[in-house]
């Protein structure tokens, strides 16, 4: 089973195939994610800092807009867990002191 780390905050197993988002919160990560999972809102950035995602959608791209936000993140709603990945989680309900939104669909 992959191993999904959250850089200084804890590690975790996901089940291979799980979205992203979902296998972050399922853990306790209070991720935000205001549009359910639909690749809107982008409040569900992550950075990639080691481990292999598959290349950017065109859906990740369209929401993203800004070249700038295209190099750094990826969306956790759109990516599926295949392989170990260590990320940097961008959003915090707790932070923002709000509902992390809807829960996405698998």
């Amino acid at each position: 089973m992959p191993q999904i780390t959250v850089e200084n905050e804890k590690t975790f197993d996901a089940p291979e195939g799980k979205k992203l988002v979902l296998a972050l919160e399922d853990a306790g990560i209070d991720i935000l994610h205001r549009c359910g999972g639909i690749a809107r809102c982008t409040t569900c950035r992550v950075e990639i800092v080691s481990g292999d995602v598959p290349p950017i959608s065109a859906e990740e791209i369209e929401a993203l807009e800004d070249p700038d936000l295209i190099e750094k993140y990826r969306l956790s709603c759109q990516l599926r867990v295949a392989s170990d990945l260590t990320v940097r989680v961008w959003g915090r309900a707790s932070a923002q002191g709000i509902e992390p939104g809807g829960r996405p669909e698998d």
